[in-house]
């Protein structure tokens, strides 16, 4: 049986906020420290900046990357990471049990998204810290008055405020291992007494809720308590397993969460009369379920590259709801960049990440699948266990579709979870015919076990080619174990 899929190019769905496509990097393992700042190593910069590791975040194209943390945020004050370098202390990191130096801080931060050509999102300390030191950072980051803390930042040598447009209240407030963990009404008494005064310093301003998964009491309680003050709900989801359909199929949960979490905002916001918009922020998602070492140096095989490229269909999909995404975290740790003192190698599943970043398009659009099914029985006892067997049966390929907005081209993504089978598929296109080439990107390795390394690094890798097109039909084959986009042009 020839698979099928249906493209509605005039049924939107909604529009595609980049903000999807971001980043997290945080002070844990090797991610800053020996990741992107290597002071001292022939491959940095006169910064400390690691300029292989800078390319291949360039080459993702993140409009965005939320920083310092995580975990690592509720323990941190900022004013330690500005100043004469040699003369910040270093101190006790209680949230993963190091020491911190210091050395790389806000304005080292501020420079380096600029070098990467991304946009800073800073996540406040609502652990161990203040108001009145959350106040203090946004006016040495956006201070534009004579005031002392934007007078600080001018005599550390940026004379322009950074205009940091994001910021974070607080990381997974609800853990019992973060710093300063709260309940869910005591978050929100806190949040907004924040929130009020972060507005008033700089209106201009965006705040991030704390959420959990989007579908918790928590969630609930905070969006009901916070929605009058916030332009994003936060949450977060990390999956995973060593068995294939149990990974591959995972992040669909993502679209329950997505979904509980959208009615949940609009619930809020009926009751409560609010006309301002709110998104969802998932600011941290990856697989992550092999390490809990205090390093987190995933090794990412073709299933979790197939999970990630999935996950990507799904913020597509869910673009109404989910108006920033994080990819955590960016280098060594859970990450799809590696390094080593003498170098570096990109994991599987930075392939579908930069993929997805160049091709993407305005306007998401209605696709209709028919290409056989897996049922899928949760499995017990695993790590991380994500109830998804009810969402299910799923279909073999995956898919997500967008278009710009005068509908002149048109891109597909398409992940064949098939681990045996390719699947010849015929797209019908509806309301648009496609004309002349077709890009095809596929990534792909042997088999699903396979990563990439220092040795092999292209075990997993993309490859790209052309089709001639022509009509409201398109006929291709996709590969088993694949992830593919197709870039057409429509008439």
């Amino acid at each position: 049986m020839m698979a099928r899929i249906d493209i509605g190019v005039e049924r939107p769905i909604g529009t595609i906020d980049r903000r999807i496509f971001g980043g997290f990097i945080e002070h844990l393992g090797r991610c800053i420290y020996g990741g992107i700042f290597d002071e001292g190593s022939p491959l940095a910069d006169d910064r400390g900046f690691r300029t292989d590791v800078l390319a291949a975040v360039r080459g993702l194209r993140l409009p965005h990357v939320r920083w310092p943390g995580g975990n690592f945020v509720s323990g941190y004050h900022w004013t330690d990471g500005i100043g004469p370098v040699e003369q910040r202390p270093r101190r006790v990191e209680l949230a993963w049990r190091s020491e911190e130096s210091n050395r790389f801080g806000t304005d080292e931060f501020m420079a380096w998204c600029q070098a990467a050509g991304t946009e800073p999102v800073l996540c406040l300390n609502m652990g161990t810290g203040t108001l009145d030191e959350a106040l203090a950072w946004v006016e040495y980051c956006n201070g534009t008055g004579d005031t002392y803390w934007a007078n600080k930042r001018r005599a550390n040598g940026r004379s322009e405020p950074y205009r940091v447009r994001c910021w974070g209240l607080g990381n997974e407030m609800y853990g019992d291992w973060q710093l300063g963990q709260r309940t869910a009404q005591d978050y929100v008494t806190t949040a907004r007494q924040w929130a009020k005064a972060l507005k008033l310093l700089d209106p201009d301003i965006s705040l991030i809720s704390c959420g959990q998964s989007g579908i918790n009491d928590w969630d609930q309680i905070v969006i009901d308590g916070l929605a009058p003050v916030i332009d994003f709900h936060s949450i977060h989801l990390y999956s995973g397993s060593p068995d294939y359909w149990s990974n591959v199929l995972a992040p669909h949960y993502a679209e329950r969460m997505l979904a509980v979490a959208r009615a949940l905002i609009d619930r809020a916001r009926y009751r409560q009369r609010i006309d301002h918009e709110i998104g969802v922020a998932y600011d941290e998602w990856n697989v992550w379920y092999r390490t809990d070492d205090g390093r987190l140096e995933e090794r990412y095989n073709l299933a979790d590259t197939l999970a990630v490229a999935t996950y990507l269909n799904v913020f597509v999909r869910r673009c109404r709801t989910v108006r920033m995404a994080n990819l955590a975290q960016l280098v060594n740790v859970i990450a799809p960049i590696v390094t080593s003192e003498q170098g570096m190698f990109l994991q599987g599943i930075y392939h579908p990440l930069r993929l997805m970043a160049e091709s993407t398009r305005e306007v998401a659009v209605d696709t209709f699948v028919r290409s056989g099914t897996h049922a899928h029985r949760d499995l017990p006892g695993e790590r991380r266990r994500h109830r998804i067997g009810g969402l299910g049966p799923f279909q073999l390929l995956d898919v997500a579709a967008t278009r710009d907005r005068d509908a002149t081209h048109l891109t597909i993504s398409v992940v064949n979870r098939d681990p045996e089978q390719s699947l010849a598929t015929h797209i019908q296109l509806h309301g648009a015919r496609a004309r002349g080439k077709m890009i095809v990107s596929e990534v792909n390795g042997a088999d699903p076990s396979v990563s990439n390394t220092f040795e092999q690094p292209e075990q997993i890798a993309a490859r790209s080619f052309d089709q001639r097109v022509k009509g409201d039909g398109v006929d291709i084959d996709f590969p088993p174990h694949s992830f593919t986009v197709l870039e057409v042009e429509l008439a």
